[in-house]
């Protein structure tokens, strides 16, 4: 597994995904729900920037603000480095 950068660039690149998402209320990339913009970092529907494309397959893509996508905590953890994505599927309608 691809070592993480949580240095300056990375904690950078989290503010600005975490704003983005902010402003346009963006939903959980991986189930369409919304998402706890309020929640304490940490929690199951708390936002988390998820890598789409992972870092540890991808490296150079870490930094990239293109390659962050919006997420539940909890989706984001089920999902891995990617191969759970497909187990956890998507919603067909809001409830």
């Amino acid at each position: 597994m691809a070592k993480r950068n949580h240095g300056a660039q990375w904690q950078a690149v989290r503010l600005s995904a975490y704003r983005r998402d902010l402003k346009k209320q963006a939903v959980c990339w991986i189930c369409g729900q919304p998402i706890d913009y309020q929640a304490k970092p940490g929690s199951p529907d708390a936002w988390e920037p998820d890598h789409v494309k992972p870092v540890s397959k991808f490296p150079e893509l870490e930094l990239s603000l293109s390659n962050i996508a919006p997420s539940h905590c909890s989706c984001n953890r089920s999902r891995g480095d990617g191969s759970g994505a497909d187990k956890i599927g998507r919603t067909t309608r809001q409830w």
